[in-house]
């Protein structure tokens, strides 16, 4: 995989990638079914996705990448290059992105439709300084894993390796960073979307957007009530 030359013009200083994939029936997100049906939990996905990409729109990056498994709606391809994700498991394609960037990288998952710019004003703040104070950042998931990280310095070998979907991904994550001699910054904990009693919690983070309004229609319905 290679990455598209940095735009100096943009504002930010940092490449954020967005790792997703088509949210077709069966392919994404099955653990919402049940309750869910497999159609009902790929169009929750897909709003997830969208409402993800709104927001990453809004962070002041200078490159805005989305690191696809298949195709994307070209509603959410605007103001994105889309890239094709690499092989291997989630820590390989991880690892892929990074040693494809040539400067500071954020990349995070569309599990989070309550993300907010706000969210990464610390790690904003930080790297937009003259003498940055961490190496690195974490936003760790309540599932044991994690939302967001971000590299000053992105090199694969910081990601590969470390076992993925567990309930301790996060913690080992965070320690091979500190083995790396890295200060670590922390992002707010987020709920990942990968059961519906955390889309619950999900919507309520952010009632009022097209995810919490699906959900809500969806919680209402008998087969999920």
């Amino acid at each position: 995989m290679s990455l598209p030359a940095e735009n100096s013009t943009m504002a930010g200083n940092f490449t954020i990638a967005v790792i997703a994939k088509e949210c077709l029936p069966g392919k994404v997100k099955t653990r919402l079914s049940p309750p869910l049906s497999l159609e009902q939990a790929a169009e929750l996905a897909q709003t997830s996705l969208s409402q993800t990409l709104r927001a990453v729109r809004q962070v002041p990056a200078s490159r805005r990448l989305l690191v696809m498994e298949g195709t994307p709606l070209a509603s959410d391809s605007a103001g994105f290059c889309v890239v094709a994700q690499g092989a291997g498991g989630l820590d390989e394609r991880l690892g892929s992105i990074c040693d494809a960037a040539d400067g500071p990288l954020l990349i995070m998952g569309m599990d989070t439709p309550q993300f907010t710019p706000e969210l990464l004003e610390p790690l904003v703040a930080d790297w937009g300084s003259s003498e940055p104070a961490c190496h690195s950042w974490l936003g760790r998931a309540d599932d044991g894993g994690y939302w967001a990280i971000a590299l000053l310095r992105p090199a694969g070998h910081l990601i590969r390796g470390v076992p993925m979907s567990t309930p301790h991904t996060g913690r080992e994550q965070l320690s091979r960073l500190r083995a790396a001699g890295h200060r670590v910054g922390k992002l707010v904990p987020l709920t990942d979307v990968d059961t519906f009693p955390a889309a619950l919690l999900a919507a309520g983070q952010c009632l009022g957007t097209p995810f919490a309004d699906a959900v809500q229609m969806l919680s209402a319905r008998k087969e999920v009530a």
